[in-house]
């Protein structure tokens, strides 16, 4: 069936496609048929802009590389070449045939074809499957891919048990754009991904990262993570974030029910999405399965969770392949997110450190919606912005510049070993707290603490009752 549409002027105007329409023309122009294909086709027949505009045409690879030399080979043992055009990079995929997948992944034959019909029965859900001609402003539409659209059914093209059996991962990909679009999956879809849960773990662990990450960023997170649970996929999957369904909190913290839907209420309040704080969202609180204990009245407790998660999140994350550097994020988070209960009782030096955090801004994003979605307590959460503003004013980021160095107390004389260690922290803690205020003080300090450091650890703390007794204002009683 072919459909006239309107493209959305502002996108015709964008340098992508314009450099889209030039390819597509030049592959015409060259006696071959082109269109612009797959979720891009979906994305402006809802209004969205595309992220990617992917092509499919009657042209070989072989053909391809002989019209745009400059081309990359990428994939073309199955028919896909990477055009570069105006810096954008554009797949461009040959009319195909896919048959006899053996492994839930790889087809073990292509076949090119002349026709963009046969690569449409070859996709995966309908909605998908659309080809759009931008010079004709019309879409070739052969699965019911727009009414299922206008509908809001995700159905996949054909049988459903041979779709998700060519590839285990159309599993995640079915739950991943039934929530990111709020439609309904196909009830034939639904049995059958619910009849082969098993099948996800033939998957690679770096394929369901990204599925997993690409539901932690879209618009309905809760939604997807809800029904993965449901069709009995989270069990595979993460079955450490499946284990806190059911698992009851105090109420009195935690009205809103127990672990997992704190944990999808949470997920649905993210108002500035990024993947480190969506992981840590899901992970924060993954300990509490371990760490569950029952006090005389019968009221569930969840005692040192966060140092077991944070633990639990990084080899959760090891396996799914994610980077060190987001690894140890979000494992400091999980690890931190309780540190901010009592932020209002720690002295200078330990909130100052805190807050000099890299990733502070986040955790503290974290602890605003793990406020939001239990007891609703922000008065720590506004402390933190005061004090934000406090360092501010002071022009202070990040903590200031040691007033001594491992140098300094090399000269006074204190032998090289993990006491210049201790000794700088001491130093940096009681000039957070105002307590040494330039670096004679600091080097007094250190003179007089280096000569009893073996046999009076409190000497550091009647040098501060000191300093301070010496900086208070006297006291008038009778004024």
């Amino acid at each position: 069936m072919i459909f006239s549409v309107t493209v959305p002027p502002a996108l015709k105007q964008t340098a992508r496609w314009q450099a889209a329409l030039e390819i597509i023309q030049t592959l015409r122009q060259c006696g071959f048929s082109a269109y612009i294909v797959g979720g891009a086709v979906r994305d402006v027949l809802l209004g969205n802009m595309p992220k990617d505009l992917d092509i499919a045409s009657s042209a070989t690879p072989e053909k391809i590389l002989e019209i745009f030399p400059e081309a990359l080979p990428l994939g073309a043992s199955f028919g896909v070449v990477v055009i570069r055009k105006q810096g954008y990079s554009f797949e461009t995929a040959t009319f195909r045939e896919e048959r006899a997948y053996e492994d839930g992944r790889h087809p073990e034959e292509v076949v090119y074809t002349d026709s963009p019909e046969p690569d449409a029965c070859r996709r995966d859900f309908t909605i998908n499957a659309m080809f759009l001609d931008p010079v004709e402003e019309s879409v070739l539409d052969y699965t019911g891919g727009l009414s299922d659209l206008k509908k809001g059914i995700l159905r996949t093209v054909g049988d459903p048990d041979r779709r998700f059996h060519e590839d285990y991962l159309r599993i995640l990909r079915a739950v991943r754009f039934a929530s990111r679009f709020r439609y309904t999956l196909d009830p034939a879809a639904e049995e059958v991904i619910r009849s082969m849960p098993g099948a996800l773990k033939h998957i690679s662990s770096e394929r369901i990262r990204d599925e997993l990450e690409k539901m932690l960023l879209d618009p309905h997170p809760a939604d997807a993570f809800r029904m993965l649970a449901d069709l009995g996929l989270l069990k595979t999957v993460l079955p450490e974030v499946d284990v806190l369904r059911g698992l009851e909190q105090p109420v009195r913290y935690h009205p809103e029910g127990d672990v997992f839907q704190h944990t999808m209420l949470m997920l649905s309040h993210m108002v500035w999405p990024s993947r480190e704080l969506a992981w840590s969202i899901l992970l924060h609180d993954v300990g509490k399965k371990a760490t569950q204990s029952f006090d005389a009245e019968g009221i569930p407790h969840f005692y040192g969770h966060e140092a077991v998660g944070a633990d639990m999140a990084e080899k959760i994350l090891m396996r799914l392949r994610l980077s060190r550097q987001t690894i140890k994020t979000v494992s400091d988070a999980v690890r931190n997110h309780m540190k901010f209960a009592s932020l209002d009782k720690m002295k200078p030096a330990k909130w100052k450190r805190m807050m000099a955090g890299e990733h502070f801004l986040m955790e503290l994003e974290l602890h605003r919606i793990d406020t939001l979605c239990s007891n609703r307590l922000f008065h720590i959460y506004l402390l933190s912005l005061e004090r934000i503003r406090e360092l501010q004013r002071q022009q202070q980021k990040g903590l200031p510049k040691p007033l001594l160095t491992g140098r300094d107390l090399l000269s006074c004389g204190i032998p090289s070993g993990p006491q210049i260690g201790s000794l700088l922290r001491e130093a940096m803690d009681m000039q957070l707290e105002g307590i040494l205020e330039n670096r004679e003080d600091a080097l007094d300090f250190i003179q007089k603490r280096s000569k009893h450091m073996f046999n009076n650890k409190n000497e550091s703390a009647k040098y501060a009752d000191s300093k301070l007794r010496k900086k208070a204002p006297p006291t008038h009683e009778h004024d």
